[in-house]
């Protein structure tokens, strides 16, 4: 029975290569071969059948390295409240200037993306700033696990550090077990398909705008996931949590407190809500200097000038 499945997904992978395992499975239903998803999934992780669009690249390749923490996750992805569990996991695309690389930090209790970086190098640096990036728009996060594979950026020194001066617990997957961060590689998933091959990338300014605008318009703000009760993160987050933690900010100051974390994206301010600012009556004044320039290769931290609303 076993391997009459295994050579209809065979089959079926091999005329739509961009298909994962839920529409393979489908797909074989129809010809005869009824399965449950969790069969195809581990039938076609076992013989690496993965959708061309969903398997991530590799900077390098070798062995990864030993871990730094134990797995405290255990592939249970899901959490009862804000800054429990967070994701992280780092994915690079190509343009005609060269690679771009995004590190991203998901929280699995509302699949919302609290931080992220993005470098044209793959250095530690792109998981710290990540990472900092996160706490300093999610507050108080002592506790929260941080679950990641075994790059060596998340095995640095610098990045243990990070961990434990915000009092985080570091947790760490499996060599070579597919489903270990899952929930983080579908995010990438999408984040391919809707943005990185939509076409060629002239420079990677092009594509960091693309992506971050997918990421804090689409991707939080409209696109709605079922596990979520079909409302987006920003939706859920907003419903599940009480108006008392929305209003607090700590660990900002009074002026970036006043600006909704949701338009900081590792350091910088979007284009969208400084538009908004500069066409509205509000009281906020910015340093053009300071917060319009992006430098790849660099974290530019950005703070606000002028007197809060």
């Amino acid at each position: 029975m076993e391997a009459y499945r295994a050579n209809a997904l065979f089959d079926a992978h091999g005329d739509d290569p961009e298909f994962g395992y839920r529409f393979l499975a489908d797909g074989v239903a129809d010809a005869g071969q009824v399965m449950a998803r969790r069969t195809a999934w581990r039938i076609c992780s076992t013989n690496g059948w993965f959708s061309v669009f969903s398997k991530k690249k590799r900077g390098k390749a070798g062995k990864p390295g030993p871990a730094v923490h134990e797995d405290l996750v255990g592939r249970d992805f899901t959490a009862s409240a804000p800054n429990e569990l967070w994701l992280a996991d780092i994915t690079e695309h190509r343009t005609l200037e060269g690679k771009l690389y995004v590190c991203a930090i998901k929280d699995v209790f509302s699949n919302r993306i609290v931080g992220y970086s993005i470098d044209s190098r793959m250095k530690s640096r792109i998981a710290v700033n990540a990472l900092n990036n996160a706490v300093a728009r999610r507050g108080d996060v002592a506790g929260c696990i941080v679950h990641t594979d075994r790059g060596s950026q998340f095995r640095s020194r610098k990045h243990l550090r990070a961990l434990n001066y915000h009092g985080m617990v570091g947790s760490m997957g499996r060599v070579g077990a597919a489903g270990d961060n899952a929930a983080m590689e579908s995010f990438f998933a999408l984040l391919q398909n809707n943005v990185l091959d939509r076409k060629v990338w002239a420079t990677r300014e092009e594509l960091r705008i693309a992506i971050v605008t997918w990421i804090e318009r689409t991707y939080h703000r409209r696109r709605r996931q079922d596990r979520l009760g079909r409302l987006t993160p920003i939706q859920f987050e907003t419903k599940m949590t009480t108006p008392a933690t929305q209003a607090a900010k700590p660990n900002m100051s009074p002026d970036r407190a006043a600006v909704p974390s949701s338009v900081i994206y590792a350091g910088l301010l979007t284009h969208e809500y400084l538009e908004t600012v500069h066409s509205s009556s509000c009281s906020h004044t910015f340093d053009r200097k300071r917060c319009g320039t992006w430098r790849p290769g660099t974290g530019v931290a950005v703070e606000l000038a002028g007197n809060g609303a």
